[in-house]
This record gives C-alpha cells, sequence and structure tokens, in this order.
C-alpha cells in the first residue's frame, strides 16, 4: 500500500510541474501583439507615378460567339437617321474653329462606346446610347457637341501633359544627353530625331506590331517627324513667327519633355503629313493605320490629341518637374485681332491655306 501510495504522489507532482510549465510559456505576457499593416490603410500607401494610359482604350470588347450585330432595334429612335446625317453636316467648333461634320472623329468615339459598328448604324448609336447612360446623359445616341465635349474632356485628361499645364506649370525638359537618336529608317525626310529611350523602345514595339498587322502601306507609314525640341529653341521661334497664341504652337510644347512624337499617318492629295487641314485630318483617319493605333497605341502607353492623328504623347514614364508657364518667354504667344497680311488661320508664311500646319495646341 506504501509503494502504491508513493506512486500516485509521484505522478501528482509531475502533473503539477507539467502544468505549470505550461502556464508559464503559453499565459499571456500583457503585451498585445503587432498589428499587421492593412492594406487599407491609405495613409501607408504611395500609388505608383505612371498611371497607364486609359487613352485609346484597347479596343471595342472581344464578342463571344457571333460577330457586333449593327442592324439592331434597340437603338433611340431616328438616332441612327440622325446621326447619318450630322456625320458630314454638322456646323460646329469643337476646337474653337468652325469644322463641318464629325467624320473626322468617328473612329475615336467608336473606340469611346466600343463599338466596330459604322456611325450611321442602329449598333453605334445603341453603344452610343449606353455610354450616354454610364456617363449620366441623356440616352439619345445622337452624336452632339455636347456629348462629344463630355468624351474630348476625357481624351485631354488623359494626357499628362494636358493634365499638368491645367495646373499652370510647363513640364520640365531632359539632359540632351540623355536622349536616344532614332534610326534613319525611323526618321522623316532625313530629320534627326530624338526622344527619351523609354519613349523609343516603346514606339519600336509599337512599329513592329503594326507592321505585323499590316498597315503600314506605305513606305513613310509611322515614321516620326518631329521628337524632342528645345524649349530655348521653340522659344526662339515663338518669338520669330508671332504664332504661338495657342493656334499654331504653343509656348509650353509637349515635346520638350522628350515623350511626344509626330509619327506619318496619311496624307490627302498635295498636303504634308502635318498639315491640320480638315481634308487632311479625314484622310488621315479614314487610313487603316490610324484606326489601328486609336485601337493599340494605348497597349504601348501612347495617348493621342485628338486634333491632330499623328500627334502622340508616351504616358510610361513621369513627367520631370517643370516651371509656372507664366514665367516662360511670351514673345509671340500675344493675343492678336488680326492675322497678319497674308496669314490667315491655317496658313503658314509661303504657304497656302490649304496646307498649312495650324492649332497644333501642343
Amino acid at each position: 500500500m506504501k509503494a502504491l501510495r508513493r506512486l500516485l504522489w509521484g505522478l501528482g507532482l509531475l502533473l503539477l510541474a507539467v502544468g505549470g510549465f505550461w502556464l508559464w510559456v503559453y499565459w499571456p505576457s500583457g503585451q498585445t501583439s503587432p498589428k499587421p499593416e492593412s492594406f487599407g490603410d491609405q495613409g501607408a500607401y504611395l500609388p505608383p507615378q505612371h498611371v497607364p494610359s486609359i487613352d485609346p482604350p484597347g479596343g471595342p470588347p472581344r464578342l463571344v460567339g457571333a460577330p457586333e450585330r449593327c442592324d439592331g432595334t434597340d437603338a433611340p429612335e431616328n438616332a441612327a437617321a440622325v446621326n447619318a446625317a450630322s456625320l458630314s453636316t454638322l456646323a460646329w467648333s469643337p476646337f474653337g474653329k468652325p469644322e463641318t461634320g464629325w467624320e473626322i472623329y468617328a473612329p475615336r468615339i467608336a473606340a469611346e462606346i466600343g463599338t466596330t459598328c459604322g456611325p450611321g448604324s442602329n449598333g453605334f448609336a445603341s453603344a452610343l446610347a449606353r455610354w450616354q447612360g454610364a456617363h449620366g446623359m441623356p440616352k439619345t445616341g445622337v452624336v452632339d457637341p455636347a456629348v462629344f465635349g463630355a468624351m474630348l474632356t476625357r481624351w485631354h485628361l488623359a494626357r499628362p501633359f494636358v493634365r499638368v499645364n491645367r495646373e499652370g506649370t510647363c513640364p520640365g525638359a531632359p539632359p540632351e544627353a540623355n536622349l536616344a537618336v532614332a534610326k534613319p529608317e525611323e526618321s522623316y525626310g532625313g530629320k534627326a530625331i530624338r526622344l527619351r529611350p523609354g519613349a523609343l523602345e516603346a514606339y519600336r514595339r509599337m512599329a513592329g506590331e503594326a507592321r505585323a498587322a499590316g498597315v503600314l502601306a506605305k513606305p513613310d507609314a509611322l515614321r516620326i517627324f518631329s521628337g524632342f525640341r528645345a524649349p530655348e529653341a521653340d522659344a526662339q521661334r515663338c518669338a520669330r513667327d508671332q504664332n504661338c497664341q495657342g493656334l499654331i504652337r504653343t509656348i509650353c510644347s509637349a515635346h520638350r519633355t522628350g515623350l511626344a512624337m509626330d509619327v506619318v499617318i496619311d496624307a490627302a492629295p498635295g498636303f504634308g503629313p502635318d498639315s491640320s487641314a480638315d481634308a487632311n485630318r479625314l484622310a488621315m483617319t479614314r487610313a487603316p493605320l490610324y484606326r489601328w493605333m486609336i485601337v493599340n497605341a494605348g497597349r504601348f502607353g501612347f495617348v493621342n490629341y485628338a486634333y491632330e492623328p499623328w500627334h502622340w504623347e508616351w504616358t510610361g514614364e513621369p513627367l520631370l518637374p517643370g516651371v509656372p508657364i507664366a514665367s516662360l518667354p511670351q514673345e509671340g504667344s500675344e493675343p492678336v485681332t488680326e492675322p497678319p497680311k497674308g496669314l490667315q488661320e491655317g496658313s503658314s508664311a509661303g504657304r497656302p491655306a490649304a496646307v498649312s500646319g495650324a492649332r497644333n495646341r501642343r
């Protein structure tokens, strides 16, 4: 009996020792565990400086199982007929000067609303009505100045250069020693084209895909005719030509950033690749290359200035710190009440109005 009693005492003491050790290890010490960082803590999150381009959109939504129907019956009544008529007759001034019709902007509008249907079709009107509804506008399905104005604001604000300009700042220019030089076969007319290296590499990737897509039908298609322009040289030209009121040029050009380029799209007979005559811009926007770029250039980080089919800006790197626009040389930007003799809007000295490169606003 004594042996059994001693055994039980021994087991009891062993259990007490084990229990005490467990409590010593696992009992809370009174200190709170560090709180894991919350992904919802906006103060701890620094967003990246580069926001991927949303302009142009990546293309109309892919349709599964069947091609897009453009003859549907769900379009607002008479919308297709109104669009078909106004396509070539609408009298308006979307960029401050009178224009007739909106066919120049039809490919851009179609990409914005996500349709491949023609501008006079029921499918186009239906897609536009859906876009209008999604943006708090009456679902008329009709292209008019108010609808275009809403789209134009979106397109402008997709350009980092414009967003900075709206704050009264002109972005800085990169050191010229840091610029990359385009190959002779990438430039137009034997020009020496310089860009920031990332922009030039993105251009080359885009040109390769455009070539593979078969939209570079002409030998000069997509060649660059203007890249980086030194601010000092632009200021001298403004002072000399007195045309930097925002119509032909501006005292703060996107080309100073090394991220903007003008490329050959196409040209109407008798016009150059940079003529902003309506007939020339229409020829460009009818070109397969332009329509391909409207849908695909955004994948490579490029955004377009809607008035100029040839002007594209790369958004893959942040703009450099700049200076107040008001601090730039102002000579040549003074308002004018009457164009110089022999120089009307839409013309340059020594050239007829029809072949000008006016309204560059960039």
